[in-house]
């Protein structure tokens, strides 16, 4: 089997850095057209610019998965200009709150189970819906370690991920014999802007690492690697699998 996405249209959220900037671009390199989408287009730009520049094919998409109408227009625009989707990566997500689990706010709350459950939720069955309709396709949900065991002071957000990884078995179950496969990857800490409370903080960084085999933190390209993996067709019998890229985090 292969790493080709030659031909491949592939959607990327939260794409304007991170995670998600590697994804689209490694998911370029080996030849998919990428969507670079974030809530904001002016972000995503140099992305989209540097993918072209380097000799691959992107394009940029605004879409907040928190609000309802922009995954509606979104799904709507790229069938409408490409005819189909093939490629998912839900990789957008909130954290906007750290701090003791008893002392979130309802804003926080909300906020958080928006972008990551409901926005991942409607992703996820809009984007099946768009590829069932013309011949299949992959959806790759970033969720975390935090899934699987609750990051410190990081109670909202661990639940919503631990939530990405059922709602992916149970996409996968149903969408598998319809060409369609869900599989998820879960990141240990990695070296974003995203996880600066953690990486830039001494004392947190060194209590997370001690949990840590390798004893450092990710790159995004790191697990950018995973990421090409479950999108291209040398997982072809792979649905309803999460991936772990932390280091040896959850073994320790």
């Amino acid at each position: 089997m292969s790493f080709d996405l030659t031909g491949k249209i592939a959607l990327v959220t939260g794409a304007s850095r991170g995670i998600g900037e590697a994804a689209a671009r490694l998911l370029a390199r080996h030849g998919a057209h990428v969507i670079v989408s974030s809530r904001k287009a002016d972000a995503c730009e140099p992305v989209a610019a540097s993918i072209r520049e380097a000799g691959g094919s992107a394009e940029v998409l605004a879409c907040h998965i928190g609000e309802m109408e922009q995954i509606q227009a979104t799904m709507s625009a790229l069938e409408a200009k490409h005819g189909r989707l093939d490629i998912l990566i839900n990789n957008a997500a909130a954290n906007p709150y750290y701090g003791p689990i008893v002392d979130t706010d309802l804003g926080a709350f909300q906020k958080t189970v928006d972008v990551n459950i409901r926005g991942y939720f409607f992703m996820c069955a809009l984007g099946a819906k768009l590829m069932l309709r013309h011949g299949g396709g992959s959806i790759v949900n970033v969720a975390s370690v935090n899934g699987v065991i609750p990051g410190a002071l990081q109670g909202i957000y661990s639940i919503t991920k631990a939530a990405i990884i059922s709602m992916t078995e149970a996409f996968a179950k149903e969408c598998a014999t319809k060409g369609v496969r869900v599989n998820a990857v879960l990141p240990g800490v990695t070296d974003t802007k995203f996880a600066s409370a953690l990486v830039k903080n001494p004392a947190v960084l060194g209590h997370v690492l001690a949990h840590v085999p390798m004893n450092r933190v990710a790159q995004p390209e790191e697990i950018a690697g995973a990421i090409l993996y479950l999108a291209s067709p040398a997982s072809s019998y792979t649905t309803g699998s999460c991936i772990t890229v932390d280091g040896g985090y959850l073994i320790a």
